[in-house]
């Protein structure tokens, strides 16, 4: 149904795979007359089925069935996601304030603790890493350690770059291979570097998750939310310090600034190499809606064998299998005509 790296976005839209399975079912809508026959058109147990069916529900994905034991009706994809996606924005709102407040807190912190650097006795379970040298290679130790999960916030001046300012490579893939999780938010202002964007994508490719953030609050490095580096604001400057972070209540800081710094990113790859004109977006949104191939030729007032020659370019350059799933990916990267 859905590959391995699409598997967060389902579950951010409130679709996890049974659920995806019964809705993409019931948007077909033929030879579903009973939870019995879903059940079996699915290949899941009735209790699975009935499960996702109340999920669906409860998430604005359906609307009750006309009569008595009947299945319920699915909303089309297109106003079912942008309920989704109008309720996180409403959320987003209030974490907004959030993170303004948090960013406001990490850096009176970590100024209140580098005033106290010096100290003998570490504080707090906060130590500085002096150094350009000493800074990479506890980047490297910590990525090396990763198991579970790797939150990258990346912005310019980068601490090691080549003579152009481009940052060094940091093989932030290697924690994916191992079977972790890895998420990266890219600053707008640093993805102005030649090669950068192609670069991003070939991570992403190896299965990074990357974002696309504007006037991100601070550099960040952390891995598996138990240690946090947060590295110097002055690069150039070959005594600054990088804070590594362990103590709890910071911690707790820290994880919410970056999912509130990662919920207003952009998922890299909107619009790549301008792949996507204006006709695309429009084909993609009467899809989203739910309209069938001859009702979009006779909107667009093109042949049915355009149309679906249309849909499949457009299916590969969005990566997926189904025209549902092209629908989700075209609304999450913003590409639907509103």
């Amino acid at each position: 149904m859905t590959s391995g790296g699409d598997d967060t976005q389902w579950q951010a839209l409130g679709l996890g795979p049974d659920e995806l399975r019964v809705y993409e079912a019931l948007l077909g809508g033929a030879g579903h007359g009973s939870r019995a026959e879903l059940a079996r058109a699915v290949g899941l147990g009735p209790r699975r089925v009935l499960g996702a069916l109340r999920h669906l529900d409860q998430h604005g994905f359906t609307l009750p069935p006309p009569r008595r034991g009947e299945l319920p009706v699915a909303v089309p994809p297109a106003t079912a996601l942008r309920h989704q996606l109008h309720r996180h924005q409403a959320e987003l709102l209030r974490r907004s304030a959030d993170l303004e407040e948090l960013t406001g807190s990490v850096d009176r912190l970590a100024a209140q603790l580098m005033s106290t650097a010096d100290t003998s006795a570490p504080m707090l379970g906060v130590e500085t890493v002096r150094g350009g040298a000493a800074i990479a290679e506890r980047v490297a130790t910590m990525l090396a350690s990763a198991t579970e999960e790797v939150a990258l916030l990346d912005r310019p001046p980068y601490a090691s770059s080549t003579p152009n300012g481009m940052p060094a490579p940091l093989d932030v893939a290697a924690p994916v291979r191992r079977g972790a999780r890895v998420r990266v938010v890219v600053d707008g202002e640093g993805m102005t570097f030649a090669g950068r964007a192609r670069g991003l994508n070939d991570l992403a490719a190896q299965g990074v998750q990357i974002r696309v953030g504007k006037d991100l609050p601070t550099k960040l490095f952390m891995v598996d939310r138990r240690v946090t580096l947060l590295p110097p604001t002055d690069a150039a400057d070959p005594t600054a310090s990088a804070l590594v972070i362990r103590d709890a209540l910071l911690s707790h800081a820290l994880v919410p600034l970056f999912e509130a710094v990662w919920e207003r990113a952009v998922p890299i790859g909107s619009d790549p190499d301008g792949q996507v004109t204006e006709e695309d977006r429009e084909l993609l949104t009467l899809l989203a809606s739910g309209l069938k191939d001859e009702a979009i030729a006779r909107r667009l007032d093109v042949h049915v064998h355009t149309v679906r020659r249309r849909i499949t370019r457009l299916m590969q350059v969005l990566d997926t299998q189904t025209r549902f799933q092209a629908g989700v990916q075209a609304t999450l990267r913003g590409w639907l005509t509103v």
